[in-house]
């Protein structure tokens, strides 16, 4: 495969990234009155002044991981993904969610696909305590080819205690916690690899089959909550799309990961098979870390004690930018 990879697979991350500002610069209209936005626009969550609290607002989908659980005939677990995708969103920002609400988009509707989604759905919600308000499902005949599965969450957090990564300086350290493999982001290129160079019932030496792998839910952060209240936490980080990318988030300094977390073999196994560059996996994938803290250097010893297969993965630097040892990330 090309060093652009995930592109050749039909997501480009740096063109993503030009069409969202191109979006963003003409979202200029702000409330008047009570209970207008906090902060701006490009953070993991929106925030809105809510009094002494703020409420914090994300959304987010599965993806075309749908197309993985359709192979698999197997969609029990892709509610998990979405509600994960979206509290993790909050969690980056010490806000406890609250309350959800889904969107099925579907070109036709299957009553088995449904109660298999509503399972992981119900599952998410208990694994985050948060309540499923509402949603909406739609048939898009002709507008939808399948199903696609996302929601929208809402949490809540006094206004003192939210974390926007504004207090990160240089010297801080960056605590990798571990992914459950692919997570909800990169299935594209995964499944590209896959279905070029393999099969969906492949098994690795772990045990499990490709298919099982890439199916492996989201894992949802809740832990975040107890170790912000309990360590001092300079930022958080959500490893989604765009990999290491995600740090340049949070302040306008540098993140230079020295001792990465070592990837799940479905990482090595992706990036042998389909001759992807190690700056290409990192842009794409969360390379087995799905979350990390950005703390001082007297919080670290408190920081990994508390969070279990936590380790120090690298620091912040003064130059901007992502760097896996010398190399830059873009």
């Amino acid at each position: 495969m090309t060093e652009n990879a995930y592109r050749d697979a039909g997501v480009d991350i740096d063109l993503e990234a030009t069409a969202i500002k191109a979006l963003i610069k003409n979202l200029t209209y702000r409330r008047k009155g009570k209970c207008t936005m906090l902060g701006s626009v490009g953070h993991f969550a929106g925030l809105i002044d809510f009094g002494e609290h703020a409420l914090a607002l994300t959304t987010d989908g599965v993806g075309t991981k749908m197309l993985v659980a359709d192979e698999q005939k197997d969609w029990s677990t892709v509610g998990i993904d979405c509600i994960a995708m979206n509290v993790n969103d909050l969690y980056v920002m010490n806000v406890e969610p609250i309350a959800f609400v889904d969107y099925i988009a579907t070109d036709r509707l299957s009553i088995e696909k449904m109660a298999q989604i509503g399972i992981g759905l119900n599952e998410g919600a208990r694994l985050a305590n948060i309540d499923i308000v509402g949603g909406e499902t739609a048939s898009l005949r002709g507008l939808v080819n399948g199903l696609d599965l996302a929601g929208t969450c809402m949490g809540m957090q006094a206004k003192e205690k939210i974390i926007t990564g504004e207090k990160i300086r240089p010297g801080d350290l960056i605590i990798g916690v571990p992914s459950t493999g692919i997570h909800s982001n990169g299935l594209s290129l995964a499944r590209r690899i896959v279905e070029m160079y393999a099969a969906y019932d492949k098994r690795l030496k772990n045990g499990k089959t490709l298919g099982e792998e890439l199916l492996t839910p989201t894992r949802i952060y809740h832990e975040s909550l107890h170790v912000a209240a309990s360590c001092t936490v300079h930022g958080m980080c959500h490893i989604t799309g765009g990999g290491l990318l995600n740090f340049l988030r949070l302040c306008p300094f540098g993140f230079r990961f020295e001792s990465p977390i070592r990837p799940p073999e479905i990482f090595t196994w992706m990036q042998e098979t389909g001759k992807i560059s190690t700056v290409e996996m990192y842009r794409t994938f969360n390379m087995g870390m799905g979350f990390a803290y950005v703390v001082p250097p007297t919080a670290v010893a408190a920081l990994l004690n508390a969070v279990k297969g936590a380790q120090v993965v690298g620091k912040v630097v003064e130059k901007p930018g992502a760097w896996l040892g010398d190399t830059e990330i873009t």
